[in-house]
């Protein structure tokens, strides 16, 4: 079997199957190395530039739905160019980053690879795109629409002030005041302050 053919194996598990021959050929073109990784509060996925000869490494949370996947991935091959072409002479953000995410995403702007709503959210995103999907509030609510459904989990910004809510199955958190994109909790156990997304997905107590 090819390395093309496992590339492809691999991904239509995780992405759109339109969207596998392109990604499968971009694995093998970029040289690098694709990892699953188990869910990451902080990140959905992450770029990490060669080192003591080891290839380009990019990595993606296992449970996102191939919607979201597909757009991380884009993302994080987008800092792979940029890194390739500047190594670190740029912002890791900065207008590089955003003309290779865009011209990366091109091949995907269309009905084939995603449905209408998260096409359109995509197109505004891609006007100026932040430093990650998360930071985009509407094109994340749309993504997490094809999530698969738990009806016992809804988001942390419709919760009233100062509810109560339960978080990764056990710790218990008091909503507090919304900072941007972001809401202060208070874990009840310690006292301590975290600040979770205004989607991040909770159980009501």
């Amino acid at each position: 079997m090819s390395q093309f053919e496992r590339n492809s194996n691999v991904l239509q598990k995780y992405i759109p199957e339109p969207a596998v021959p392109i990604i499968a050929r971009w694995i093998i073109e970029y040289d690098f190395k694709l990892k699953i990784k188990r869910e990451r509060n902080t990140k959905l996925g992450d770029y990490r530039s060669p080192y003591g000869g080891q290839n380009h490494i990019i990595t993606i949370n296992y449970n996102l739905n191939k919607y979201a996947f597909l757009i991380t991935l884009v993302h994080e091959v987008a800092h792979l160019v940029t890194f390739t072409r500047h190594k670190d002479s740029v912002n890791p953000h900065g207008e590089e980053w955003k003309q290779n995410y865009k011209l990366l995403m091109r091949h995907f702007l269309n009905a084939d690879y995603f449905p209408t709503d998260v096409l359109l959210a995509l197109q505004k995103h891609l006007l100026s795109p932040a430093a990650s999907s998360c930071s985009d509030s509407n094109l994340l609510r749309i993504l997490k629409r094809y999530d698969e459904k738990n009806d016992e989990k809804i988001f942390i910004e419709t919760l009233p002030h100062k509810t109560v809510f339960k978080y990764n199955g056990e710790r218990l958190f008091e909503k507090g005041e919304r900072i941007r994109t972001r809401y202060r909790c208070k874990e009840i156990s310690t006292g301590s302050i975290y600040l979770f997304h205004a989607l991040a997905e909770v159980e009501v107590i």
